[in-house]
């Protein structure tokens, strides 16, 4: 079967997702849009399975997309997953997953990058965002060096100089 044929398949086997129930305002919002964000990630997880993904690996590029859609987008920006304004990777990645790790290291973001990654081409495969948008997310989570630049000038910050460092990649931008 061809991957057009086995993707249409796919669409029409699969439960039709309704963007609006994942926009976040109050706590239940979350806890619902959480609760979406965990059944379409299990999906993703079964699809790469289909794709012949190796369990183990499949585990881990999942595990990377799930930290980064419910930690961060769910839980801390509280923002619709498919709310697709740019600049959202490179928050996860060049403030987020930085401050909110003990030891943040380069490897570590890489592994989650592959998994946001995948993500997104597989929320493209099933026409839940735009094509160039997801060439966007695909730009954001290929900037290693930018990230590992983060990285090591978070570690170099020395008295007031954080609000400086956040200033470059803000997580207040929205």
């Amino acid at each position: 079967m061809s991957d057009n044929n086995q993707s249409t398949r796919q669409q029409m086997t699969e439960p039709a997702v309704n963007k609006d129930k994942f926009a976040i305002v109050t706590v239940d919002d979350e806890i619902r849009a959480d609760g979406l964000c965990q059944s379409l990630l299990k999906r993703f997880y079964d699809s790469l399975l289909e794709g012949g993904m190796d369990p183990q690996e499949a585990t881990l590029v999942a595990s990377g997309a799930d930290y980064y859609v419910r930690d961060f987008i769910v839980g801390y920006k509280h923002r619709n997953l498919f709310d697709e304004r740019p600049g959202i990777v490179r928050q996860f990645a060049g403030n987020w997953y930085i401050v909110n790790t003990i030891e943040p290291s380069i490897e570590e973001l890489a592994g989650h990058l592959h998994g946001v990654r995948s993500f997104y081409r597989f929320l493209h495969g099933q026409g839940l965002v735009s094509g160039d948008f997801l060439a966007v997310m695909e730009q954001e989570c290929g900037d290693g060096a930018f990230y590992e630049g983060r990285i090591r000038s978070f570690w170099e910050i020395e008295g007031d100089g954080y609000l400086a460092w956040e200033r470059e990649c803000s997580l207040k931008q929205d």
